[in-house]
């Protein structure tokens, strides 16, 4: 039986939460505006394609800090083969014995070509820093070669975008609840995130270490703050169509043609082909 106090507490947390709710950017003003910037993101796919533009972007931050929904949103409407995901798994035991940067090296972009990085090479300086997946020398040659690999990328000409994206331990430990209790979300929960939590202070200075020794004025952090999703896709995507030199390119015009007349062609019966079963007609039916 719920208590006095507990029912009192019960309707706080759902007072804060509505009022959290209601905090929230407006959901018709957001998808009006998410809409018109993912236009303007296939207009600046056209501009890299038709330059041979090579851009990369980086997206780093917090365990569910909101990377993954931001990076679904700018590639949603945009051509597989010029703007890809890059999410890289642990490295082999090969990759351990490679310069660390290498394995990055295999994905950067050709000409005409959009790479998002889901993670990075930053790595070292978070996850495996505080996990202590690397030795102090391995960490602190990180951090001396990181700008300088930076720089060389840069000077060849590739544009590059680093995003860093910063969510409050309340709201991290909200969205990680949120993942544990919905089936669909579950995938995106592992022991490595949960150990954020504890690990809270230990990954904090582990982003001001990173920050300053990698946030140069070739290859600026750019901070997104990420505690309303909506609001943080929105600056983040505006964000990187005002930093990249695009312009609108002309599409040529192109014309359906008509069909010509058909010479007698006749489909062989659809009985003689595997076909996949009628799944939505059991739908009607049950309803």
């Amino acid at each position: 039986m719920t208590t006095p106090v507990e029912k009192q507490e019960q309707g706080k947390a759902k007072k804060a939460k509505k009022a959290k709710k209601a905090k929230r950017f407006p959901k018709d003003l957001y998808e009006a505006e998410l809409l018109r910037l993912q236009g303007e993101l296939v207009q600046m796919q056209e501009w890299v394609k038709a330059t041979g533009t090579r851009l990369v972007v980086i997206f780093e931050g917090r365990d569910a800090a909101g990377k993954g929904g931001a990076i679904q949103r700018v590639v949603e409407n945009l051509n597989p083969r010029v703007a890809r995901i890059v999410a890289l798994p642990a490295p082999t035991e090969r990759e351990r014995t490679q310069w660390y940067f290498q394995r990055y090296i295999a994905h950067l972009p050709a000409a005409g070509e959009i790479v998002l990085l889901d993670r990075s090479w930053y790595n070292r300086a978070g996850v495996e820093r505080v996990m202590g997946f690397c030795t102090e020398q391995e960490y602190d040659r990180f951090l001396r070669q990181c700008p300088t690999f930076e720089d060389m990328l840069i000077e060849d000409g590739i544009l590059l975008r680093k995003y860093w994206f910063s969510v409050s331990p309340d709201e991290q430990e909200r969205r990680f609840r949120d993942r544990l209790e919905n089936p669909l979300k579950r995938w995106k929960l592992s022991p490595m995130d949960l150990e954020s939590i504890s690990r809270w202070d230990e990954y904090s200075k582990a982003k001001d270490d990173m920050l300053a020794a990698t946030d140069t004025e070739i290859a600026p952090w750019t901070i997104v703050e990420s505690e309303d999703k909506r609001r943080s896709r929105l600056n983040m995507i505006a964000h990187l169509l005002h930093t990249v030199p695009w312009t609108p390119i002309e599409l040529p015009t192109l014309q359906i043609p008509e069909r010509p007349p058909g010479e007698g062609y006749v489909r062989p019966p659809r009985e003689l082909a595997r076909a996949v079963p009628d799944h939505a007609a059991t739908l009607l039916e049950d309803s």
